[in-house]
């Protein structure tokens, strides 16, 4: 069985709005072995939604709708489906009941257009919704030489939205055969390489038509390998897995660093956990970023010492008791901006390393220096310096600074938690 999911609403087509609703039907779907071809946006527009409906009923065997079936004059959901069906609305004198002793037991006279949401097209179902006043709706349509289709109407407002699908929706659809399968998923999260470069390291894994199926995204420089399977069990899918989630780890190697929601910071801090090893920060580029996502993955543990943040060199030096000139970063640059030797500004970022992991009595710490100045015509991008020290060394990376500007903190702070992951599985 394949489904659809539509969303209603202009705050959702005109971007007020995240729809959610759409991303935990899709997930619920997924656990009956329905897989989701279509998620659809529609505004609140009579026409339009009529139109999608009559698209999603003939191309797919499921649509599950949220949105649209309050009292109001943009609420048109009821109106469209029943239009798209040719059938006239009646009153469900059983929602009709629902909806004034709602209104009763809050103290408060039902509105007359609050009726509006006891109508239902000719023949379909009322949808309990035991805590709000939009009532669902629940119809099958027939289809010219196919198996009929199951339209499923839903509030928007997500915790009434919720209750209705476990008490109702997904009872009817497993009843209806799509649980005899399940689809699950894992993910493997990678860092310190493109999304192309890894896809390139997977050959034929990508491929369409492949089972399991392997799909590839990127989002604020993590990248992510998707590995889905469909079988009649949670363990059934995950065996069928586990030979490409193995080859993708053995592809990759270090490049992996966790599964499903782990962040970059939560491996580093598994491992610190693991080898009883502290930590403190220094920074600069990342403004805090990199302690506070620290902190979070650390909870109360000791792992995390705490950490630097400052916005100039002379603030530095008083954190950790160095001399304000010698932090001032002094790299020369040519004349359009890129550095020539940017070995002055690795040296003073290691100190700040070495003289945070004194101040904290921590077994490491990382330091991150400035942005460099912005300089788009320059030829070559100019670095970031970050800088490791431990008890028997310091050492620095220094990193193009070619992101978009919009992730230049984002993927600094990942940078510097990578610098320190890699140097943990060295141990």
């Amino acid at each position: 069985m394949h489904a659809e999911v539509i969303s209603m609403g202009d705050e959702l087509t005109s971007g007020q709005s995240l729809d959610t609703n759409a991303q935990w039907i899709s997930r619920r779907l997924g656990q009956l072995g329905i897989w989701v071809l279509y998620h659809t946006t529609v505004g609140d527009q009579l026409a339009a939604i009529v139109d999608v409906f009559r698209a999603a009923i003939d191309r797919s065997d499921v649509v599950v709708t949220t949105g649209g079936l309050g009292p109001t004059e943009d609420d048109l959901t009821r109106q469209a489906l029943a239009a798209t069906l040719d059938r006239p609305l009646v009153c469900d004198e059983t929602a009709l009941d629902h909806i004034r002793c709602l209104f009763a037991r809050r103290g408060r006279q039902m509105p007359e257009r609050n009726r509006l949401q006891a109508l239902l097209p000719t023949g379909a179902r009322l949808v309990p919704n035991p805590h709000g006043t939009a009532p669902g709706i629940a119809v099958e349509v027939a289809r010219d030489e196919r198996p009929a289709a199951y339209v499923y109407c839903l509030p928007g407002v997500p915790t009434e939205m919720r209750q209705m699908w476990d008490q109702t929706v997904a009872p009817e659809l497993r009843r209806l055969g799509g649980a005899h399968r399940i689809i699950h998923s894992r993910r493997l999260k990678c860092f310190g390489a493109g999304e192309s470069a890894v896809e390139a390291m997977l050959p034929g894994l990508t491929e369409r038509g492949r089972l399991p199926r392997v799909g590839i995204t990127a989002s604020r420089a993590t990248i992510t390998l998707t590995v889905t399977a469909e079988a009649a069990t949670e363990a059934e899918c995950c065996q069928v897995m586990e030979p490409t989630l193995a080859t993708i780890r053995q592809c990759l190697g270090n490049l992996v660093f966790g599964e499903d929601d782990d962040e970059l910071e939560d491996a580093v801090v598994q491992i610190l956990r693991r080898q009883r090893k502290t930590l403190a920060t220094a920074e600069w580029a990342t403004g805090g970023l990199l302690v506070d996502w620290l902190r979070s993955a650390a909870g109360d543990g000791p792992e995390i010492a705490g950490g630097l943040v400052a916005a100039n060199p002379t603030t530095l030096a008083g954190l950790v008791d160095l001399s304000a000139e010698f932090l001032r970063p002094k790299p020369n640059r040519d004349r359009q901006g890129a550095a020539e030797n940017p070995t002055g500004e690795a040296a003073w970022v290691e100190t700040l390393a070495q003289a945070t992991r004194r101040k904290f009595a921590t077994d490491y710490a990382l330091a991150v220096g400035p942005f460099p100045p912005d300089t788009p015509a320059a030829e070559t991008p100019q670095p970031v310096t970050f800088a490791l020290a431990t008890s028997k060394q310091v050492r620095s990376q220094n990193l193009p600074l070619a992101s978009h500007p919009a992730l230049r903190k984002v993927f600094c702070a990942k940078t510097a938690l990578n610098l320190l992951r890699l140097e943990l599985l060295a141990q």
